[in-house]
């Protein structure tokens, strides 16, 4: 009996159901964790950006004006957790929604910072 080759089609099915598992797992996670932004923040609303290979960034603004953001392995993970959630999903970041964005000190002096090559 011949032993199994890392290239047959059986070690392909595995390799590809782990991965559906492990972004099963992180789709979970991101779920819980904009959920748990949305209950701190009296709910929350969102914006999906690519980062290429690196991923999606999720912006999260909730009602109080707090925000966040989260990274995906990818795209469809992304996607899939902020269905999952229930929030609003915005195209872009712009206009009404992020205007409901509030900044603090934190935020000003950072960006303070960067203009003057100190960030």
């Amino acid at each position: 009996m011949a032993d199994a080759d890392a290239d047959t089609p059986q070690a392909d099915q595995n390799t590809d159901t782990g991965a559906a598992a492990r972004d099963g797992r992180r789709t979970a996670r991101l779920t819980r964790q904009i959920g748990a932004f949305a209950r701190r923040h009296g709910g929350a609303e969102g914006q999906i950006a690519y980062l290429g290979e690196r991923g999606a960034r999720i912006v999260l603004v909730g009602e109080d004006g707090t925000w966040g953001d989260l990274v995906a392995p990818s795209l469809a993970v992304a996607e899939r957790a902020v269905t999952a959630s229930g929030i609003t999903v915005h195209e872009s970041f712009d206009g009404e929604f992020a205007a409901k964005v509030r900044t603090g000190p934190y935020e000003w002096k950072r960006m303070a910072g960067i203009q003057v090559g100190n960030g």
